[in-house]
C-alpha cells in the first residue's frame, strides 16, 4: 500500500488535559479494560508522567523517512506513537529524533519496537517508551509505504490519531478523548478518597472490611448455604 499522510487529530480539550495530569493513571484501570498497552513496552528514558495527543506513525521495511518528516511538524504536547510492523531489531528513534521532538515540546514517544542512543536521549529529558534497545537503526530508504496519522497497532492496542496517550513508570494507556472524559471525574473522586481509605487500614482495620470485599465474600458463602 502506498504511503498515507493525514493531518493531526484535533487538539485535546485543555480542561481534560489538566484533569488527566492530576489523576493517578492506575486509578483509571479500575474503570477500563481496553486500551492498556502490552507491559513489554516500558519507559527507557525520562521521568514523570506523559499526557498528550497521539500522532500515529506506521513504519515499513526499516524505513524511517516518514518519522523524520513528521518530526519536523511536531507540536507541543504531541506523543509520537510508532507502529514498527513487528520489527524488534531496528531502532527508529535515537538522539537526533529525540532532540528534535524535545525542542518542539513533544510530550513523549511510544515505540512498539526498540530505541537507540539511550544515553543521549536521557540528556534531552524526552520520555521514550519501547520494548528495549538496539544498536541497529532504521534508514532513510524513501519507501512509498507506511503512514502518518492513520490507525496503528501498538502494544496490542488499536490507536487512532488524536487519541489520548497516558504513560508513566507503570505502563502505557491509550484512549479516545470521549472515553477519558467519561471517567476522569469519577477517577479523581476515587483519588481524593484514597488517603482516608489508607488511614483506616493503618488503624488496624482489615483491608477487606474497609473495602467491603469481606462482606461480599460472606454474602456469596451465605447464598450457597
Amino acid at each position: 500500500m502506498s504511503l498515507i499522510v493525514e493531518p493531526n487529530g484535533p487538539a485535546l480539550d485543555p480542561e481534560l488535559v489538566e484533569k488527566l495530569q492530576r489523576v493517578s493513571f492506575p486509578t483509571i484501570g479500575h474503570y477500563l479494560e481496553e486500551g492498556f498497552a502490552d507491559p513489554g513496552i516500558r519507559r527507557q528514558s525520562g521521568v514523570g508522567r506523559v499526557v498528550g495527543r497521539a500522532v500515529t506513525l506506521r513504519l515499513t521495511g526499516q524505513d524511517s523517512t516518514l518519522l523524520h518528516h513528521a518530526a519536523g511538524h511536531a507540536q507541543p504536547g504531541d506523543v509520537f506513537v510508532i507502529d514498527t510492523g513487528g520489527d524488534l531489531r531496528h531502532a527508529p528513534v535515537g538522539e537526533v529524533l529525540a532532540v528534535t521532538l524535545h525542542a518542539a515540546g513533544a510530550a513523549g514517544v511510544i515505540i512498539d519496537g526498540v530505541a537507540t542512543d539511550i544515553d543521549e536521549i536521557e540528556h534531552t529529558g524526552l520520555p521514550v517508551y519501547a520494548r528495549g534497545l538496539s544498536v541497529l537503526t532504521t534508514k532513510l530508504l524513501g519507501l512509498d509505504a507506511g503512514g502518518i496519522n492513520i490507525p496503528v497497532s501498538v502494544g496490542g492496542v488499536s490507536v487512532q490519531p488524536g487519541d489520548v496517550v497516558l504513560a508513566d513508570r507503570n505502563g502505557v494507556l491509550f484512549g479516545s478523548p470521549a472515553v477519558m472524559a467519561g471517567i476522569i471525574d469519577t477517577a479523581l473522586e476515587d483519588d481524593a478518597e484514597e488517603p482516608a481509605f489508607v488511614a483506616e487500614v493503618l488503624t488496624g482495620k482489615p483491608l477487606g472490611q474497609v473495602s467491603g470485599a469481606s462482606q461480599t465474600v460472606l454474602d456469596l458463602l451465605a447464598a450457597r448455604a
